[in-house]
């Protein structure tokens, strides 16, 4: 596969079982994604040997403070030679432009949390954040494309939405998707990995129903055959 459409996400507390488990998978059938608990215990030691085996990594450390040190921790992170990083985009314009303008085009992509998909209107309502989910995924997506960054993260069940708004060249990244046999765990606005293609998701981030299977291997091989069913028949 070319550009395979799943990013296994690497949740792990330390390298052993990061490396246990990649050593499993073909990096030509996914991506995988590192994060906060695993990177800080292992650091960037660990993306050199994941980028060593051949996978394409997208650092997930979802970057959130004033727009210098945002850039210079995008910036670090594009010396890492990693495939993709992420910033909040609640952050706002000053630090999404600033991240930008530290990552070259054409180098690593650059993409931007909306809303994590763990949060629902309760929360927001909590916060003091005016709209539904819906409606501050869609301006925090269109604040992000216009300080011209590659992409967000979304909930698949917004992706359709935004395919139609943001166009086909805006990359749709999409967690909280689940088998539908799957067990939902933390996650709140969640779908099928047909339905978030069919809604026009890129990549599909997906932990446990892998990495938790009694069998990884198996399991990416019949998600990649869901996305592929998707894609040809469209």
């Amino acid at each position: 596969m070319s550009d395979p459409r799943i990013i296994v996400a690497l949740d792990f507390p330390n390298a052993e079982y990061a490396l246990s488990l990649t050593a499993k998978l073909d990096p030509t059938w996914c991506r995988v994604k590192v994060g906060k608990e695993l990177f800080t215990a292992a650091g960037p030691h660990l993306i050199e040997k994941l980028m060593g085996k051949g996978f394409e990594v997208f650092l997930d450390l979802k970057f959130h403070d004033i727009p210098g040190t945002v850039a210079n921790a995008c910036r670090a992170a594009v010396a890492l030679g990693v495939w993709m990083i992420n910033v909040h985009a609640l952050g706002g314009r000053r630090m999404l432009s600033a991240a930008r303008e530290a990552v070259p085009p054409d180098s690593t992509k650059l993409i931007a949390v909306t809303l994590l998909t763990s949060m629902e209107q309760c929360d927001l309502d909590e916060l003091g954040v005016n709209g539904d989910p819906h409606d501050v995924v869609q301006r925090l997506a269109l604040l992000t494309q216009d300080c011209g960054l590659d992409g967000v993260v979304c909930s698949p069940r917004e992706a359709a939405e935004l395919r139609e708004m943001m166009g086909p060249g805006f990359c749709l990244v999409t967690p909280g998707v689940r088998p539908a046999d799957a067990s939902l765990d933390d996650q709140k606005r969640v779908s099928t990995p047909r339905q978030a293609i069919q809604n026009g998701a890129d990549y599909l981030v997906i932990g446990r129903p892998i990495t938790q299977a009694s069998d990884p291997v198996s399991m990416l091989r019949r998600l990649n055959d869901e996305i592929d069913e998707v894609r040809n028949s469209s």
